[in-house]
């Protein structure tokens, strides 16, 4: 049996839950780092909001706006805002460029429900939003709870105006209404994804009319009239907007013991949070490091704000161009760990998991060397060589990791950002934090995943 015992031990791969091996003390840097996170997920429920605090880190430890006509140094650090809704942060490698450089990526856009461009009307005595959702989300989990409105206006003549209404206690708040049960017969003879339509995403905005004796719409008048006292808003000024209605409310620990994180947008902030936290606290690299906060990516990355466009080429491009050399000297020699998450092996829904190829909450964090759909379609497909080099790498600095797939071969699938830098000819492979209910307005997340995650980039960006 001793002999059973130990070979299976060499041979076997043995996951446990990372709490029952890891020291009480790494369990509690654990717990404080989540504290940190905790904050981060509350105040950063857009991408621009993720843009704004992930400049404000920057600036605080000593990162500078990149200036393309200046010629850096070994352990400069520098930053670039891309239209306010994504960013890079880079420090200068002590090896050339020429070397290749490291790139952790993540995005910080989750999925949402956006205001159309002309969202307000009056129907019955109320005044509601019209809504397009944004990624994709199970739309009948977006009724019947608290909204908050985020956002930007463009007002005619160029000034901007910031929304964000629903997060304070003394705020309003808003809501997509549902059918009571006794009326919803013929609702529930729908099927689940057809239970709320799109066009039924309608937000609750008020209920008062203006005051006056004569006149339509005066609901809806009432509300344009708050909105023009507060922000100088017309109702034109909405198609030069960008508003986002996410689930109101503050980040909560989950469970008796504390040990797993519950709130919106999880995905993907619980990678690039870890991503921020990992460039700053890495000085004098030996190759140059970046991180990028990138938007679009549920919905394909597309747009110039997405990595499907160019501006992180362009922005290696010119680090390039300082050591006058070509930026697909650079690419073809750098590698990347695309951040994204995995979904959690969930045992109230076992069969939509292959569960030798699943990953699970407290286990680490998770290597997806393939995601895409079907037959592999959609992914860039890691190549062995690279996922050799990250476990050697992540078991030599005490990364607790794991491999997992995005569910059953036919039952669906995802796709991330790898296969965008993958085409630009650099070696990626996802890396990031295993979710339970991913894409809901509240999704779970595990304290330990979430810190192996900062451990995982960090040692890639020493490596």
């Amino acid at each position: 049996m001793d002999d059973v015992k130990t070979l299976s031990e060499k041979l076997f791969m043995n996951p446990k839950n990372a709490a029952a091996i890891l020291d009480e003390s790494e369990i509690k840097v654990a717990d404080d780092y989540a504290e940190g996170y905790k904050d981060f997920l509350y105040k950063c429920k857009t991408e621009r909001e993720s843009v704004v605090f992930a400049e404000r880190i920057a600036k605080e430890n000593g990162y500078v706006e990149f200036d393309k006509t200046k010629k850096y140094n070994p352990g400069d650090k520098i930053y670039f805002v891309n239209r306010g809704k994504s960013i890079i942060l880079c420090v200068i490698g002590k090896k050339s460029i020429g070397e290749g450089v490291k790139i952790v990526a993540a995005h910080i856009d989750s999925p949402r429900i956006d205001l159309k461009q002309n969202p307000l009307y009056e129907d019955s005595d109320i005044a509601l939003f019209k809504t397009h959702y944004y990624g994709g989300i199970k739309k009948y989990q977006w009724t019947a709870r608290p909204l908050s409105l985020h956002g930007v206006v463009m007002l005619k003549g160029g000034k901007k105006v910031e929304v964000n209404i629903g997060e304070d206690k003394d705020d309003p708040r808003f809501v997509i209404t549902d059918l009571l049960p006794h009326l919803a017969k013929q609702q529930m003879k729908r099927t689940l994804s057809e239970a709320v339509l799109g066009e039924e995403l309608n937000i609750v905005v008020g209920s008062r009319p203006f005051k006056a004796d004569e006149g339509s719409e005066l609901v809806k008048l009432n509300i344009m009239n708050i909105l023009n006292q507060k922000y100088g808003m017309t109702q034109e000024d909405f198609l030069s907007a960008e508003l986002e209605a996410v689930p109101a409310g503050e980040v909560s620990d989950i469970g008796f013991d504390r040990s797993l994180v519950g709130g919106y947008g999880h995905d993907d902030r619980v990678c690039a949070y870890p991503a921020l936290t990992a460039i700053v606290e890495c000085d004098n690299p030996e190759n140059t490091i970046i991180t990028v906060l990138t938007d679009k990516e549920e919905t394909g990355s597309d747009g110039n704000t997405g990595l499907n466009s160019s501006y992180m080429a362009y922005f290696i491009a010119d680090l390039a161009r300082m050591e006058n050399l070509q930026m697909h000297d650079v690419l073809s020699k750098s590698e990347c760990l695309s951040a994204d998450v995995n979904a959690a092996f969930d045992p109230t829904f076992p069969s939509v998991y292959e569960k030798n190829n699943a990953s699970f909450v407290n286990r680490g964090v998770v290597m997806t060397k393939y995601t895409g759909s079907g037959g592999k379609g959609g992914t860039s497909d890691a190549s062995a060589e690279f996922v050799s080099k990250m476990r050697t790498l992540f078991d030599e600095n005490n990364v607790i990791w794991q491999a997992g797939e995005l569910g059953r071969v036919d039952e669906g699938g995802g796709g991330t950002v790898a296969k965008y830098i993958a085409n630009l000819d650099i070696d990626v492979v996802d890396v990031g934090v295993p979710v339970l209910s991913m894409h809901a307005p509240y999704e779970v997340i595990s304290k330990i995943d979430l810190y192996m995650a900062h451990k995982a980039f960090k040692a890639f960006f020493k490596s």
